[in-house]
């Protein structure tokens, strides 16, 4: 697990540039470092060592000299692929995929890349075509970033080190506001850095002759198949078990992550590590600890654990914040980080439980599909109708659910954590002309529109929430404390059971995850196979009534520049109804605090 970087440009100084670029990323690679230089292209590379962690140093020069790669992630069927080129005549120096990757792409170009199980970004450079070649993992897991104008290409694994070349031009990218208040995070490949680009997962990056081209080599497809249920549970069973077996290949010791769920319960039975890590709150409505040590009391291994103070947590976010490199909302980022780095105490990787519920159907919101059936079959004019009223009224009770139910799916559903509707977003803003939510979702529900909603909300939900989200809120936070964090569910071959189980296999008016939690009972030794789901909960609800945490946000809300952005007067309002119990404002107003936060450590410090 590494930190990359690179830029092709002409400067004279290249060395230097790009060391204090690279070291910009020491976090995602104190183990070591590597450069690459010549007249057109400088190459870098932080290296955190975990197979063959003597030989496995970057970048990787190709035996004639003219192919040299800068890779970060894992390919773990790479022992596979290494015999398959050994067979095609190629030798290799190391037990390293990083080499396996360059010797792939010598052998079978791009479509390498369709070989690959694992996580990975990566750039390639050929000497001879001086051509770039880039890709990024199916799902995003592993970020990569780019950056070009007339005179620089620059990429990263994080937008802070692009920000240390001297032809970066810092400029806030405001069209994307009004998504991020909508999404609590950036939905597009655009970022609030102007002309800083993620690559989309799943797609490839070519530079040559100052052009960018941009291929996509893979997309999410759901074909829902009629399979036996217990037949299903069994193939789940048998692909989790290769998965994680997959997964904790290592030359360094491998934790977990662990709550008291579904998803992380069946990794950490299933591979019964030393250590698993778990944090928690005080309160015990936001603590998992108590259930996380009963069930590694039950699988014999250690847990270690803590309890998240309210003062450590508010001292974290500007930190937190700064290793995201774009404003993320999600409360559970700055937990995250506490639990990474107390899992960065024992060992240099952990596997963990996220993209089950994006693929297996964990969210509460999925079943409701089937919870409320009945109402859906009302007509819908008259269910749009009642939406209308009801949305002029203030809130009460079923206000929301009436409203929510008179839409068409592709009016509303931006995913699992929609923050601000679009009515608010207008009392909201202080500037125009921005992305409009609907704008974002647009092309996937066309692509989608002979599928179910359950489809479309799974699709809409493994494109943004956990590609922009989730897996960039566990790349980011696991890597700003020098771990490797690994997922099993999110790995092609799980993808293709979960993408061909019918609905009943997945829902039920009574639960989320059916065939999951089916396959999971036969191997977690206590009753985690049947929780609801909780996410990774912070009692920020109830921290913002309280008179320290509210100054706080006071502080940075009545600070001249965020006029430039917000109405001041409205998100006051915001904050005093919710320290007065007048309404539920919490996450509205983290996300709009967590945005100012943001630009004050990128745009005004």
């Amino acid at each position: 697990m590494c930190g990359i970087v690179g830029f092709v440009s002409k400067e004279e100084n290249k060395e230097e540039i790009i060391k204090k670029m690279a070291n910009k990323m020491f976090h995602r690679g104190p183990d070591g470092e590597g450069y690459y230089i010549d007249n057109t292209i400088a190459l870098g590379h932080r290296r955190l060592a975990i197979i063959d962690v003597e030989n496995g140093k970057q970048p990787i020069v190709s035996k004639d000299n003219n192919l040299i790669l800068v890779y970060n992630g894992e390919i773990y069927n790479y022992k596979e692929l290494k015999k398959e080129l050994e067979r095609q005549g190629h030798k290799f120096k190391s037990d390293c995929d990083s080499e396996v990757l360059l010797h792939g792409f010598e052998q079978w170009g791009k479509d390498m890349l369709s070989k690959i199980r694992g996580m990975f970004s990566f750039a390639i450079w050929d000497k001879k075509k001086e051509k770039l070649f880039c890709a990024r993992d199916q799902f995003g897991i592993k970020p990569f970033y780019y950056y070009e104008n007339d005179e620089v290409f620059i990429f990263a694994s994080e937008i802070k080190a692009l920000l240390e070349h001297p032809k970066f031009q810092k400029v806030l990218n405001k069209k994307l506001l009004e998504p991020y208040l909508s999404f609590s995070f950036i939905p597009t490949s655009e970022t609030f850095f102007k002309d800083v680009y993620c690559l989309e997962p799943g797609n490839s990056l070519t530079f040559q002759n100052n052009k960018i081209t941009v291929n996509q080599y893979y997309d999410i497809n759901f074909q829902e198949q009629e399979n036996n249920f217990s037949e299903i549970v069994q193939k789940i069973r048998k692909t989790m078990e290769n998965s994680i077996k997959y997964h904790k290949i290592s030359n360094v010791e491998i934790g977990t992550f662990l709550s008291s769920g579904v998803d992380s319960s069946y990794i950490t039975s299933v591979f019964k590590p030393n250590k698993s890590y778990s944090v928690g709150y005080n309160n015990s409505k936001y603590s998992e600890i108590e259930y996380a040590k009963d069930l590694c009391n039950k699988l014999k291994i250690t847990n270690i654990s803590k309890k998240i103070e309210k003062e450590e947590y508010i001292k974290l976010v500007g930190k937190a914040l700064y290793y995201m490199d774009e404003p993320i909302s999600d409360p559970s980022a700055v937990s995250l980080y506490i639990l990474a780095n107390l899992a960065s105490k024992d060992v240099k990787a952990v596997l963990s439980g996220e993209g089950a519920d994006e693929f297996f159907c964990g969210y509460n919101r999925y079943n409701e599909l089937e919870m409320f059936k009945i109402y859906n079959k009302i007509p819908f004019f008259i269910r749009h109708s009642l939406s209308l009223l009801f949305e002029q009224l203030p809130e009460c009770r079923g206000r929301n659910f009436i409203v929510r139910r008179g839409k068409r799916l592709e009016e509303d559903y931006v995913g699992v954590n929609k923050i601000f509707c679009e009515k608010e977003i207008k009392k909201v803003l202080s500037i125009k002309n921005t992305i409009k939510s609907q704008e974002v979702t647009k092309e996937i529900f066309e692509k989608n529109k002979d599928k179910s909603d359950l489809i479309k909300m799974q699709v809409v939900d493994i494109k943004y929430w956990l590609a922009r989200n989730i897996l960039l809120k566990v790349d980011k936070m696991t890597m700003a404390n020098s771990i490797e964090a690994r997922t099993p569910f999110i790995d092609k071959e799980v993808f293709k059971i979960a993408s061909s189980m019918p609905q009943n296999c997945k829902i039920t008016k009574e639960n989320t995850k059916i065939a999951l939690r089916e396959a999971a009972k036969k191997e977690i030794p206590n009753e985690a196979y049947k929780k609801k789901k909780l996410g990774f909960p912070v009692p920020l609800r109830n921290w913002l009534k309280e008179e320290d945490f509210y100054q706080e946000v006071c502080k940075v809300f009545s600070q001249d520049f965020v006029k430039e952005f917000f109405n001041q007067d409205y998100i006051f309002i915001l904050l005093n109804q919710h320290k007065n119990n007048k309404k539920d404002n919490y996450r509205k107003i983290w996300a709009l605090y967590c945005f100012i936060k943001w630009y004050e450590i990128f745009f005004i410090l």
